[in-house]
């Protein structure tokens, strides 16, 4: 097939999403649009790259350091318009920070961690960027239906990501492949890399998989068919950029993933025991890991011996060279400046990373000892609200507890608390507490939901209320 026709039967097939989604009606206000492209651009290649795409000349300089004007005032606009949206929603950010105070402490410490950094200003542009997260994700929970605004975003950004991405891999290799951190030519789709190309695939697939399996259990009809198919179709497209993109990581985290949700699913499983269920499941793995080496036999059977062995070498540089144990170099700032010419001038390290690749790992450089154990208390209450919706919100709880396995498995060798990364965006999705949310996903609310149900249906339902 040419490429332009290709071209041409991808927008089409997108704009045939879109126009099907704009018909069903949500319950969702212009606002919705802001998460959404906050999503779509940390989720895929810089506005810049896109400038250059579409013919337009590159405004600014780019640089590890300074980043790009353009990208930053991208991301200023959007930031501060989610906070007009906010304080005409009349959102309170003492009841945010009270009901999330692990959260509120590790963003505090990152921004102490500002001012011990080598480049200040630097680490408080990327500070600033990140409470673009959580001020995304209100934007989300104060939706008049925050579970239509969620489904909605998950959709409309899958829409865009997958079908683009294979359309570049297939059609335009310029675009979609590029050599990674290890030499190697690599498909990378929409995405700034392979494994990032990965994360996506797991986290979009995640929230689509459970999404199916709500509408699943709903009434025979015409639109649960229809959109059966839609959600089949992106998961189809989902598993192709997952093979393509060859994450060993991803795809094991996203069959873990996936055994959570499906396991809590079960009957018998007691979801008041979930934290036993964990502390038994971490001891069988410590045992079997020092009886047989159970990570070095995933590791052999997924093939990345040479990638893992290259990150074994590179934590053990780290841990030699690293001199701020306790409140690290600060906020964002290890891999910039002299500590990256010194790694990069090492011979086992031509491929020059730019990362830990452990998000744990990563979070030590950056803010030390204090840092590393706030984030692990982060994690442990983001745990314990999951088994608490698991009993008072099922639906959700179960997505919530699959979604959190999934990142705490996946930063053992990438690094995704950091930044604006997607895996740290989803992170703050299941971990934010807003005490005003409605996330209905109960079986009961599933009657109420618009997104397969005929249209006519859901106007009348609509004109009722």
């Amino acid at each position: 097939m040419p490429p332009t026709l290709a071209l041409i039967l991808t927008l089409g097939f997108i704009a045939f999403l879109f126009r099907r989604d704009f018909r069903e009606k949500p319950d969702v206000t212009w606002a919705i649009w802001l998460p959404i492209l906050w999503l779509l651009i940390i989720a895929s290649i810089p506005v810049t790259q896109w400038l250059v795409i579409v013919g337009l000349p590159m405004l600014g300089a780019v640089s590890a350091e300074e980043g790009s004007p353009v990208d930053a005032l991208v991301f200023f606009a959007l930031i501060a318009s989610a906070l007009y949206v906010l304080s005409k929603r009349r959102v309170d950010l003492a009841v945010v920070i009270r009901g999330n105070p692990w959260l509120a402490l590790f963003l505090l410490y990152c921004f102490l961690a500002i001012f011990w950094s080598d480049v200040p200003f630097t680490s408080f542009k990327r500070w600033i960027k990140i409470l673009g997260h959580p001020i995304m994700i209100l934007i989300i929970f104060t939706e008049p239906d925050p579970r239509e605004a969620l489904v909605g975003l998950i959709k409309r950004c899958a829409f865009i990501l997958f079908p683009i991405s294979i359309l570049w891999m297939k059609y335009y290799p310029a675009l979609g492949r590029k050599s990674d951190e290890w030499g190697m030519m690599t498909n990378v789709g929409i995405a700034g890399g392979k494994n990032e190309l990965g994360a996506i695939c797991l986290l979009f697939g995640i929230f689509l998989f459970w999404r199916c399996l709500q509408i699943w259990r709903t009434q025979k009809s015409a639109a649960r068919r229809n959109e059966l198919r839609v959600l089949a179709i992106l998961l189809l497209m989902i598993a192709y950029n997952l093979w393509k993109a060859h994450s060993g990581t991803s795809t094991g985290c996203f069959l873990l993933a996936a055994a959570v949700i499906l396991g809590l699913g079960i009957r018998c499983v007691d979801k008041r025991m979930i934290g036993y269920y964990a502390v038994a499941v971490c001891i069988v793995a410590v045992a079997a890991q020092l009886t047989f080496d159970l990570y070095g036999t995933i590791v052999s059977l997924s093939g990345h011996e040479s990638t893992i062995e290259g990150r074994g070498r590179l934590w053990q540089v780290l841990l030699e060279t690293d001199r701020n144990p306790i409140f690290g170099a600060g906020y964002e700032s290890y891999w910039l400046g002299d500590r990256l010419q010194t790694i990069w001038a090492m011979p086992e390290f031509r491929w020059h990373p730019t990362q830990a690749h452990n998000g744990y790992l990563e979070t030590y450089l950056n803010l030390g000892i204090i840092g590393l154990f706030i984030l692990i208390g982060v994690i442990l209450v983001t745990f314990r609200k999951c088994v608490q919706d698991l009993v008072r919100d099922f639906e959700w709880g179960r997505v919530a507890m699959g979604c959190l396995v999934a990142i705490v498995a996946h930063n053992w060798t990438e690094a995704g608390f950091k930044g604006l990364s997607t895996v740290l965006f989803f992170f703050y999705l299941i971990a934010l507490n807003y005490p005003g949310r409605r996330l209905l996903f109960s079986s009961d609310s599933l009657e109420d939901d618009k997104s397969f149900r005929e249209p006519e249906l859901a106007y009348a339902a609509r004109a009722a209320a």
